[in-house]
C-alpha cells in the first residue's frame, strides 16, 4: 500500500512541477507584453515592442485581427482566473475598462474580434461574477465587461447586413460596413468558419444581455451554411459568395476555413441544448468519417466529388479535430490522428503550418499554435492515460528550447531552420497555457468547477452565466429520439462515458497508437485496415506518396489500368490509384550498408557516411572497388525537372535531394546528363542512421534494367555533412561503396614494414642494398629489428 502511495505522490510532484513550470512561462510571456508592449494589441517579442497597426510593415490578412483594443490583454483576461493570478486579473480588468476603447477607426476581421476580443469581453465577464459572488473579490464590478461586450456586439451587426444573412469577413469599429468611411464592404467571399463561428459569443451575448438580436443573426448564418451543404455528400465548401450563397471554394475538409463550423455545431447543442444543432453536427460528422477521414490522415476532398482527395498536403489547424471527436465519443480515430501529430512534431520539433501525406514540411512556419494542445488536453480527460502527459511535457520542453527568447515567445518562422519571426499572437497567451495548464492539474486543484463551463474556440469559459439563465443542463445524459435518419452510435444523442469507452481496459489507447509509432518513417510501416481502399492526391509532380507505398510492398495500378473507366469531374494533373494488394506482413530483407567515404584532402578517408542501398542500378556490392568520382550537386536540386547543370555533372556523382519524384526518375535524368553515378539525401530534416533503418530505395513499378549507375542514399544528417564539405572545399572526391570494404579499415593480423637506410644518392644509382629496419607491427607492440635484405616493401624509399 505504501508503494501505490508513494507512486501517487510521486505523480502529484510531477503535477506540481510542470503546472509550476507552465505557470512560469506564462509570466514571462505575459509579464513581457505588459513591461514592452502594452496597449498595443501584441508583442513583438524579438523587437521588445508592441506592435501597432499602421506602424509596422503590412502584413496583409493577419493584422485584421488588430484593432487598437489591447488584443492581447482582452484576449487573456481569463487565463488569469485559470492559472490562480486573481490579483492580476482584478487589476488587468480595470485596465480594460479604463484603456481599451471599442469605436477606433479601424477595419477589423468580424470573426477574429468575435472569439478574440467579444469572447475575451464575456470570458472575463462570467469569471468576474463568479469570484463577485463567492464574495471574496471584484465587489466593486458592476458588469462593466458585459456592457462593454454588449457595445462590440452592436459594432459587429452591421456586417450582417447582406441579402443571404450571411456576415461581410470585415467591419469598421467605427463606420460599420457601407458608410463611405468605411474603407470596407467591397468583399464578396467569407470562409465558412468566418460565417459559422459566431453562435457561441452571440448566443451567449443575447442570453446575457437580453437582446435576442446577436442570437438571431448568428443562426441565421449557421441556417445558410447547412441550405448550402451539397446535399449529395452533406459537406461544405471552403469559402462562399455573402450574397448569393455561391460557394466559391469546393473544397471540403476539417482545417483551415472550415473548422471551427464544425466545432461551434457541436458546442452550440452542449451550450443551448438545441437538437438541431446535433443533427446538423451528427450529419456532417459522418460525411467526415466516411470521405475526409483516413486514419490517421484528413485530407480535403471536393465537396461534389467527394472520392477525389484535392490536395497531398494537411494544415496544422487541423490538429483540433481530435479534440472535437473525444467531444463526440469517437475516441480511436482520434487517437489514431492525434498520434500522426505527434510523430509529425518530434520530427519537426513543432507542427508546420502545412506538412505532406509523406509528413515532411509543406509550410515551414509555426506561429505556437494550440490546437495540438488542445486535444491532448481532452484524450488526457477521456482516457487518463499518462502517455498524453508525456506529450504535454514534450510541448513545454520545446517551447522553452526553441521558442524562449528574452522578451517572451516567438513563433518560428521555419521549423526547419529552427528561425525566428516577430510575433507573439494574443492566442498563445489565452489558450496555449490554459490548456497545458488544466492538461497537468486535475479537478479538485482547480478553484472552480471546469464541468460548470464549455470552451470557445478561442478557450474562453462562457458557460456558467448562460446555463444559469437558460435553465439548461451542461450535458444530456439520457438518449433523445432523432427526428431524421441520421447513422446513428452510441454516441448520438449522449455524453461519452470512460467506462463505456474503456471497460476494464486500461491499455486501450495504447493498442491503437501502437499502430502508427512508426508512421513517419522511423522503423516499420503502418498496415492499412483490411478491404479498406485508398485514394491518393498525386499532382504534378507530387508522387512521392508512390514511391512511399512502393516501399512498404504495396502494388498500385491506375484506374483506368484496373477496368476503371475515368470519375467525372476528375481535374488534371490527379492521379487516381486504387489499392490491390493490402500492406502485408513481408519476411525482412537483409539491407546491406554501403557508405560514401571523403578521400580527398583534408578528410583522406576519415570521414564515413553510412548510406542505404538501391534495388536497381548498379550493385556496388560486386564492385570490387567501389565508385570513385567527385561530387556535384544538382539543378534543380530534387531532379524532378530537366537537369539544368548537365554539362558540370557529366562524368561526376550527382547529389540529389530526396522528394517530388520517384528515385527512378531522378536516376534517369541524371545519368543521361553523363553523372556516374548518384547520392539521394533525405529530405525530412533530422533524420540519421543511427536511429532511422536503413531501407533500399526502390524503382517506379516498371523496368529499371535501364539505370545502370550506382545509387545511394543518406539520412538527412549524414547528407548535411557532405553538403557541407562541398560547401567548403571546391572539389571533394568520395568513395561509393559496401561498408565491409571501407578503405583503410582492412583487417590486419600481422604486417611486415622493413625499411632500409641508403647512402645518399644510392636511391638514384639502383643501389639500394644494405642493412635495413624491420618494423613487425602487431596488437599493442611494435618490435624493431635490424637484418639483411632488400627492400622488400613496395612503397619503400618513397
Amino acid at each position: 500500500m505504501s508503494v501505490r502511495n508513494d507512486l501517487v505522490m510521486l505523480i502529484l510532484y510531477i503535477y506540481f512541477c510542470y503546472r509550476d513550470q507552465i505557470v512560469e512561462m506564462f509570466d514571462h510571456a505575459y509579464g513581457s507584453y505588459m513591461k514592452y508592449a502594452y496597449p498595443a494589441d501584441e508583442l513583438m517579442p524579438l523587437s521588445c515592442r508592441g506592435r501597432v497597426r499602421g506602424l509596422e510593415p503590412n502584413r496583409g490578412d493577419i493584422d485584421d485581427s488588430l484593432g487598437k483594443f489591447s488584443l492581447t490583454l482582452v484576449d487573456t483576461l481569463d487565463t488569469l482566473v485559470v492559472l490562480n493570478k486573481l490579483d492580476e486579473f482584478e487589476d488587468a480588468v480595470r485596465r480594460t475598462l479604463r484603456d481599451v476603447r471599442l469605436d477606433n477607426d479601424v477595419v477589423v476581421s468580424v470573426f477574429e474580434t468575435n472569439i478574440r476580443v467579444l469572447g475575451g469581453l464575456l470570458g472575463a465577464h462570467v469569471m468576474a461574477d463568479m469570484l463577485r459572488q463567492r464574495g471574496e473579490r471584484m465587489q466593486w464590478y458592476r458588469d462593466e465587461l458585459l456592457h462593454m461586450a454588449k457595445e462590440l456586439g452592436h459594432r459587429l451587426l452591421p456586417a450582417f447586413n447582406t441579402t443571404s444573412g450571411l456576415p461581410y469577413p470585415r467591419v469598421n469599429l467605427r463606420y460599420g460596413v457601407l458608410n463611405p468611411l468605411s474603407r470596407t464592404g467591397t468583399e464578396s467571399d467569407t470562409c465558412t468558419a468566418c460565417a459559422g463561428t459566431m453562435i457561441l459569443e452571440f448566443a451567449a451575448l443575447s442570453r446575457l444581455s437580453g437582446e435576442a438580436v446577436f442570437e438571431e443573426h448568428a443562426r441565421k448564418a449557421l441556417d445558410v451554411l447547412w441550405e448550402k451543404r451539397q446535399r449529395g455528400s452533406d459537406l461544405v465548401g471552403t469559402v462562399i459568395n455573402i450574397h448569393n450563397g455561391d460557394w466559391v471554394r469546393r473544397d471540403s475538409g476539417v482545417g483551415a476555413g472550415i473548422d471551427s463550423y464544425y466545432e461551434y455545431l457541436m458546442k452550440a447543442y452542449i451550450l443551448l441544448g438545441d437538437n438541431v444543432y446535433l443533427e446538423r453536427f451528427n450529419t456532417h460528422y459522418n460525411a467526415i468519417m466516411k470521405y475526409i477521414s483516413q486514419p490517421p490522415l484528413l485530407l480535403n476532398v471536393h465537396m461534389h466529388n467527394p472520392t477525389v482527395s484535392v490536395r497531398s498536403w494537411m494544415d496544422s489547424l487541423l490538429a483540433f479535430f481530435p479534440g472535437l471527436q473525444v467531444l463526440r465519443g469517437d475516441l480511436k480515430p482520434a487517437i489514431e490522428t492525434h498520434e500522426m501529430l505527434y510523430q509529425v512534431t518530434k520530427q519537426h520539433k513543432f507542427l508546420p503550418e502545412a506538412f505532406t501525406t509523406e509528413f515532411r514540411v509543406h509550410w515551414g512556419q509555426h506561429p505556437l499554435r494550440p490546437e495540438f494542445a488542445e486535444s491532448t488536453y481532452y484524450l488526457y480527460k477521456a482516457t487518463g492515460d499518462p502517455y498524453y502527459l508525456r506529450v504535454g511535457q514534450s510541448i513545454v520542453e520545446k517551447l522553452n528550447a526553441h521558442a524562449r527568447v528574452p522578451c517572451g515567445f516567438a513563433a518560428v518562422q521555419d521549423v526547419r531552420t529552427g528561425t525566428h519571426e516577430d510575433r507573439m499572437d494574443s492566442f498563445f497567451l489565452a489558450e496555449m497555457f490554459k490548456y497545458l495548464y488544466l492538461l497537468f492539474s486535475e479537478k479538485n486543484q482547480l478553484h472552480f468547477d471546469i464541468d460548470e463551463y464549455i470552451f470557445t474556440t478561442e478557450l474562453k469559459l462562457i458557460c456558467h452565466m448562460v446555463r444559469a439563465e437558460t435553465d439548461l443542463p451542461f450535458c444530456v445524459y439520457t438518449f433523445q429520439e432523432a427526428p431524421t435518419a441520421v447513422e446513428e452510435d452510441l454516441f448520438t444523442y449522449s455524453c461519452p462515458s470512460t467506462q463505456t469507452l474503456f471497460p476494464n481496459n486500461p491499455s486501450f489507447a495504447k493498442t491503437i497508437r501502437d499502430s502508427y509509432k512508426y508512421l513517419t518513417g522511423v522503423g516499420r510501416a503502418f498496415h492499412a485496415s483490411p478491404d479498406r481502399g485508398i485514394e491518393l492526391p498525386l499532382h504534378d509532380h507530387g508522387m512521392e506518396p508512390v514511391e512511399f507505398l512502393r516501399s512498404m510492398g504495396i502494388s498500385l495500378t491506375p484506374l483506368n489500368e484496373a477496368g476503371e473507366t475515368e470519375p467525372h469531374g476528375a481535374h488534371e494533373g490527379v492521379y487516381r490509384v486504387k489499392l490491390v494488394a493490402e500492406v502485408t506482413q513481408t519476411p525482412e530483407e537483409e539491407v546491406v550498408p554501403l557508405i560514401v567515404q571523403l578521400i580527398s584532402p583534408p578528410y583522406l578517408g576519415r570521414t564515413v557516411l553510412t548510406a542505404g542501398p538501391a534495388k536497381f542500378g548498379m550493385d556496388l556490392i560486386k564492385q570490387e572497388h567501389g565508385v570513385k568520382g567527385s561530387i556535384v550537386k544538382t539543378s534543380p536540386y530534387t531532379a524532378c525537372g530537366p537537369i539544368e547543370n548537365a554539362q558540370e555533372l557529366s562524368g561526376h556523382i550527382a547529389l540529389a535531394l530526396r522528394g517530388d519524384c520517384m528515385f527512378a526518375a531522378k536516376a534517369r535524368r541524371l545519368q543521361e546528363a553523363g553523372a556516374i553515378g548518384v547520392i539521394f539525401i533525405d529530405h525530412r530534416e533530422g533524420s540519421n542512421s543511427a536511429e532511422t533503418p536503413l531501407f533500399q530505395m526502390v524503382g517506379d513499378g516498371g523496368s529499371t534494367a535501364d539505370i545502370t549507375i550506382p545509387l545511394v542514399f543518406l539520412f538527412s544528417q549524414e547528407g548535411a555533412l557532405l553538403t557541407s564539405a562541398l560547401e567548403d572545399h571546391n572539389n571533394v572526391d568520395v568513395l561509393m561503396l559496401p561498408k565491409e570494404r571501407q578503405l583503410g579499415k582492412t583487417p590486419l593480423g600481422k604486417m611486415n614494414i622493413k625499411f632500409r637506410l641508403a647512402e645518399e644518392g644510392e636511391l638514384e644509382k639502383g643501389e639500394a642494398r644494405g642493412p635495413t629496419l624491420k618494423f613487425v607491427l602487431e596488437k599493442g607492440e611494435v618490435v624493431l629489428e635490424e637484418e639483411d635484405d632488400v627492400c622488400s616493401f613496395p612503397h619503400c624509399g618513397k
